[in-house]
């Protein structure tokens, strides 16, 4: 079994989620979308700007994300965003 390593951006994301109480499972889906976003930009997340955000949102209405996984997925980086 490999074990992923653990970026400093992404250890002070599980700390800031472990300090507002957010459960394994809200955790994972957080970190998951995040690494989605990263994807998308093809490099790290916290060097998105407010045009890289909306590309990525025409983007996911082109793909024909549902609204409920669009939804989740800006959740969570409004939540990486506004937290750190």
């Amino acid at each position: 079994m490999t074990e992923e390593r653990v970026t400093p951006l992404r250890q002070r994301m599980i700390e800031d989620m472990n300090i507002r109480g957010l459960g394994e499972k809200a955790q994972k889906a957080h970190i998951r979308n995040v690494k989605h976003f990263s994807a998308f930009l093809g490099r790290s997340p916290d060097t998105a700007t407010p045009e890289d955000l909306r590309s990525y949102q025409l983007k996911m209405t082109d793909d024909g994300v549902s609204a409920s996984t669009f939804n989740v997925r800006i959740i969570s980086l409004r939540f990486f965003f506004g937290v750190r």
